[in-house]
């Protein structure tokens, strides 16, 4: 499974309560659409941390890498995040 389609199952289940992939692409801007505010960040923030291995220094919680799907994408790939082998499944099974 891609980073994007991770991080969009995510926003999708978690936070517009559907599987409908159709009502998120991937450059959708999560504020402007009023998708995530500022407590969704911080649950972006733990999300990002915990499925990809990284560690989002304060200074990096901005729009132009939390914004949209394409953005948190190229942000998770700038710190080297990786997608372990099983994390669709953890991701499903939640």
């Amino acid at each position: 499974m891609s980073v994007e389609a991770l991080i969009r199952r995510y926003i999708l289940e978690n936070f517009l309560f559907t599987d409908d992939e159709s009502v998120l692409q991937d450059d959708t801007s999560f504020l402007e659409a009023g998708v995530v505010d500022s407590t969704g960040v911080l649950e972006l923030v733990m999300f990002v941390e915990e499925t990809f291995g990284i560690t989002v220094e304060d200074e990096e919680i901005l729009p132009e890498n939390f914004d949209s799907v394409s953005q948190l994408a190229a942000y998770v790939r700038r710190k080297g995040g990786e997608v372990p082998i099983d994390v669709g499944e953890r991701v499903l099974a939640a």
